[in-house]
Formats: C-alpha cells, structure tokens, sequence
C-alpha cells in the first residue's frame, strides 16, 4: 500500500514537497517514485530512488527542478518540485517496484498508490 500527500494549488514558480509512505515488504519497495498523468495524456515518469537513497533517476521534463530522496532504508519516499509550471499540472501517483530506478522509466511499476493533484496556475 502507498499513501501520497503534498499536492496542492500553487503559482508558476513556486515549489511543492510531495512524501509518499510504503506499506510494503522490504524487497516490493526497492526502488521508490513517482509517475504523473496530466488531463489527456499518458502516464510519465518522473523520478525514482533505490531503498539506500544512492541512485535516483528522472524523466526529461523534470530533470533540474525536481529532487527525489528517501532515508536510508526507510519507506517513506520525498519530491521536492521547484520551479513549477503550468505544464508541471498533473496527478502524481507514488510507485514501488522491485527493479532499478533507470529500469522504472520503461517498465511499468509493480505498485501503485493513490495520486495527489498538483495544479500549478500561470
């Protein structure tokens, strides 16, 4: 089970820091993230860390705003967002699987939770 939170209503520019909690035994929540489905589109990956927090791996669109971590060991996975923009707008859905971050942004992840709405206004 993933329990997101975090999301909200901001302006362009601003930033927002969406956690995610991970009920999940120790090898289904190896490598923890995020996807993001906007109004229209597919779902888009948008970061991931491993369960020691030294690897991460992000999407294209993110990469240099947005900042993916977790405590050593832990299950509770972080996005920081800076640098919003209206584009950025989008439910973000925390993810668990048991394969590498870089392996998460082509295959589709083991476990889903609810997503938390992210609305960012120009």
């Amino acid at each position: 089970q993933l329990q997101a939170s975090g999301g909200g209503l901001v302006q362009a520019g601003d930033s927002l820091r969406l956690s995610c909690t991970a009920s999940l035994r120790t090898f289904e929540r190896l490598t923890l993230g995020w996807f993001r489905q906007a109004p229209g589109k597919e779902r888009e990956f948008v970061a991931a860390v491993t369960l020691s927090g030294a690897s991460t791996h992000y999407g294209a669109a993110v990469k240099g705003r947005f900042t993916v971590s977790r405590e050593n060991g832990k299950n509770t996975v972080y996005l920081q967002t800076n640098g919003l923009k209206p584009e950025d707008t989008a439910v973000y859905y925390c993810v668990a699987a048991t394969f590498t971050p870089q392996a998460l942004s082509v295959i589709r992840p083991s476990y889903w939770g609810q997503g938390t709405q992210v609305t960012v206004s120009s």
